[in-house]
């Protein structure tokens, strides 16, 4: 048994999922990060200009779905989800690298995430430099 217990959601200006960029860099606005009570002593360290990587349980997509035609075109071969970045998958963790621009108590602003408004948060880990550790 798995279980998955969201530290927080996303406050974001996208609210449909279809007009949402397919990845981040690809015009996504600045979204807030906002953490349950219980999980803040986890943000100490987080500070402006940080680059992380924000893990979210993707609530919209279609799990019974085991190939796809990359980034919705179907002029791109069925590829299986597992090589693509869809979010439609039967596990649909998102993986969204992010860098910090504030920190307001239990809410985190970030740039560049494609995440839909409600979104849970499942993890929030840094990025390391090569041949570095946290």
């Amino acid at each position: 048994m798995i279980e998955l217990t969201p530290i927080g959601q996303v406050e974001s200006e996208l609210t449909d999922r279809a007009l949402a960029p397919k990845q981040g860099f690809e015009g996504a606005p600045d979204a807030w990060l906002v953490f349950e009570p219980s999980v803040l002593d986890g943000l100490e360290g987080i500070a402006p200009g940080a680059e992380v990587i924000v893990l979210t349980w993707l609530h919209r997509p279609d799990r019974d779905v085991l190939r796809v035609h990359p980034r919705d075109d179907v002029a791109n071969p069925l590829t299986g989800v597992f090589s693509t970045r869809s979010a439609d998958r039967p596990n649909p963790i998102g993986l969204h690298p992010v860098q910090v621009v504030a920190v307001e108590g239990a809410r985190v602003r970030v740039r560049s995430l494609e995440a839909v408004d409600g979104t849970p948060i499942v993890d929030v880990k840094p990025v390391l430099q090569r041949g570095l550790g946290a």
